[in-house]
């Protein structure tokens, strides 16, 4: 350990030999002796000569895709190379859940040939589970970082701080603030944790942190960290990490192999159309974990009525089977439970491996929950339009309904919608009466639209919480549908807020909102001009399949959202 805080230990222990063992004070005095003695105040894992190739080709065996994290890795590992001695960057994988945001954490942990260390932060809100009790307190222990380097042995760990937007804060203290000296790469080599009451070395250790949204998180402890964005996949991204992983590891997860189960690509595709409609791809695997049990069940069923002596030469050694031929008593091989998978399912005998077909799966996964004519069926009527919306999952399509009825002129709301959402939809109908007689909704500038109607908005799905300021576009396209008495394309979904004069203002989350659209099967997406920039991250494939209309101002929006433009425009033809 350093000097001075060798010399600190060594007042400590000159205090603890004069102390007697039965005073109060001696048990803690010798714990905290012992966990200076422990912690890796010099002792780091060997650092290699960087392959940048092997590293990269491990990265790529570990996860598919994700090329701009990736490229972020293989960066560091060359200034790495040329400079040793460089700050370790801190990285921040957002995204929803099931992207593979921990995982990839222990794979650059595998990628730098170093220690690898998880410590959750979901739920937590005490300061002290970061910094640590001081000593005067009774049961007092390190903060979970400390605690972690002791466990871990070496002071230049992966050090993975999941959830790190789902901490609290009480009167306990905010570890969100604790983590800004233990994130910040100037403040970092003092750090100062109330337990040991030394400073701490952590500018060795890289830390990389999980968050499914930005929002909860401190301004000033996001400034400190570099964000990567993992948003999601594409389908055709879904069935490569299917084929190359996740069927995989669950036929060996159920004891299986491909000689008694097997699943085509094209039912891989299905599968991700009709039964998943999610960022990540944990339901994906769950439905292939559904057909392994399946398989699993049919192997056991058949294997309790195939004779024994059938199966006899599976089961025998070598040995065994020359001296069957010699006539000598029989021996059987003993298979050990739990050794090798491998060895255990070559022990079971079936006629043909299970071909996985629609039939089987309808009849293990249920009815399919999904398909393609969803927006048409919705948008059939006047008074629907399409929108995009960001969730912690991810991207979703979002329909917004209106209708109007006898009344007296009143904004009626529902679906669970928040402040923002609210103000969106007054700004909307505002909008869409200011400019009635400009659409043709009105034959002059007096006539009062809502003379003797009210007016009512409703956002399917009431049991979500709604709120956000991408929703703007949507309501005035359904407004005018609705007045206008004309529906909106069924093909077309679109995002964007609009000011009181029209003019349409850029949002975030496009590329979420982009994949959504693709995986509901939208042909054309409507996106703020503001918003040209951020296209550049949606994966070309998808871009392919797509056409995204930029659009400025409110009337373009009109133009593009219905079949042969906007509704005025039709009735000037007439």
């Amino acid at each position: 350990m350093p000097s001075n805080i060798w010399k600190h230990a060594q007042r400590e222990l000159r205090r603890l030999k004069k102390m007697q063992p039965q005073q109060p004070g001696y048990n803690s005095s010798r714990v905290y002796l012992e966990l200076l003695a422990d912690l890796p105040w010099q002792k780091a894992t060997e650092e290699h000569e960087y392959d940048l190739k092997a590293a990269k080709e491990r990265l790529d065996s570990d996860h598919y895709g994700l090329v701009k994290v990736k490229q972020r890795i293989i960066e560091y590992l060359a200034v790495r190379k040329l400079k040793p001695d460089a700050r370790g960057p801190i990285l921040c994988f957002v995204g929803p859940p099931g992207v593979g945001k921990t995982s990839l954490a222990s794979s650059i942990a595998a990628a730098l040939g170093r220690k690898f260390i998880r410590i959750s932060l979901g739920g937590v809100k005490d300061e002290a589970d970061i910094r640590g009790h001081r000593r005067t307190y009774i049961g007092s222990m390190p903060g979970r970082l400390i605690d972690g380097l002791k466990r871990v042995a070496v002071c230049n760990p992966v050090m993975l701080l999941d959830e790190i937007d789902k901490t609290g804060s009480d009167v306990r203290g905010d570890p969100a603030s604790a983590l800004l000296e233990v994130l910040d790469p100037e403040q970092n080599k003092t750090f100062n944790d109330h337990y040991l009451n030394v400073p701490f070395d952590l500018s060795k250790v890289m830390f990389v942190a999980t968050a499914n949204r930005l929002q909860p998180i401190p301004p000033p402890l996001l400034d400190r960290m570099e964000v990567i964005e993992l948003p999601g996949y594409t389908p055709e991204e879904k069935l490569r990490i299917a084929m190359q992983h996740l069927i995989p590891r669950v036929l060996d997860q159920h004891g299986l192999s491909s000689e008694f189960l097997q699943i085509s690509e094209a039912m891989v595709t299905l599968i991700i159309q009709r039964y998943t409609r999610e960022a990540g791809v944990r339901n994906l695997e769950r439905n292939l974990a559904a057909l392994a049990r399946a398989a699993a069940v049919k192997v056991a069923e058949q294997e309790q009525v195939v004779p024994l002596n059938q199966d006899m030469h599976r089961l025998a050694s070598p040995l065994v089977e020359n001296r069957l031929a010699g006539g000598s008593e029989v021996e059987m091989e003993v298979i050990p439970i739990g050794e090798n998978n491998q060895e255990i399912s070559s022990a079971f005998h079936i006629a043909s491996p299970l071909v996985v077909d629609e039939p089987m799966l309808e009849k293990v996964l249920g009815p399919p929950r999904f398909d393609d004519k969803e927006a048409a069926d919705r948008v059939a009527t006047p008074g629907v339009s399409v929108g995009l919306v960001w969730t912690n999952f991810g991207g979703e399509v979002q329909f917004v309904e209106a209708t109007a009825m006898v009344g007296k002129g009143e904004l009626h709301l529902t679906g669970q919608l928040g402040d923002v959402i609210k103000e969106s939809a007054q700004i909307a109908l505002t909008w869409v009466r200011a400019r009635a007689a400009d659409l043709k909704l009105a034959i002059t500038e007096e006539i009062n639209l809502l003379q003797g109607k009210d007016i009512h908005i409703h956002f399917p799905a009431g049991a979500i919480p709604k709120d956000g300021p991408s929703a703007g576009i949507t309501l005035v396209t359904a407004l005018v549908s609705l007045f206008g008495q004309k529906s909106v394309r069924a093909d077309t979904a679109m995002t964007g807020e609009m000011t009181l004069r029209g003019l349409v203002l850029p949002v975030g989350g496009i590329k979420d909102k982009i994949l959504a659209a693709h995986r509901h099967g939208i042909k054309r997406v409507i996106v703020p001009e503001r918003n040209l920039k951020d296209l550049v991250e949606v994966p070309s494939a998808v871009l392919a399949n797509l056409e995204v209309i930029l659009v400025k101002r409110m009337e373009e929006v009109l133009e593009q959202a219905f079949d042969g433009g906007c509704p005025w425009r039709q009735h000037s033809r007439l």
